[in-house]
């Protein structure tokens, strides 16, 4: 048996497309800075990657 199947998976804290009628403003100010934070993360990686192909690129032009 597997531990990883038995413990319960943690739930997301932002679902994208969930109904937000229910959220106060300060919650959505929260998930706006959760989301934002998060693009950046993303974004960041993202430059990483391109960086490394770019210099793959680079190495086999030669």
């Amino acid at each position: 048996m597997d531990w990883d199947d038995v413990r319960p998976k943690p739930k997301p804290d932002i679902v994208v497309g969930e109904k937000l009628e229910s959220l106060s403003v300060d919650d959505l100010l929260q998930r706006i800075a959760a989301l934002e934070s998060e693009i950046e993360r993303v974004n960041t990686e993202l430059a990483v990657k391109r960086g490394r192909v770019a210099a793959a690129e680079a190495l086999f032009k030669e």
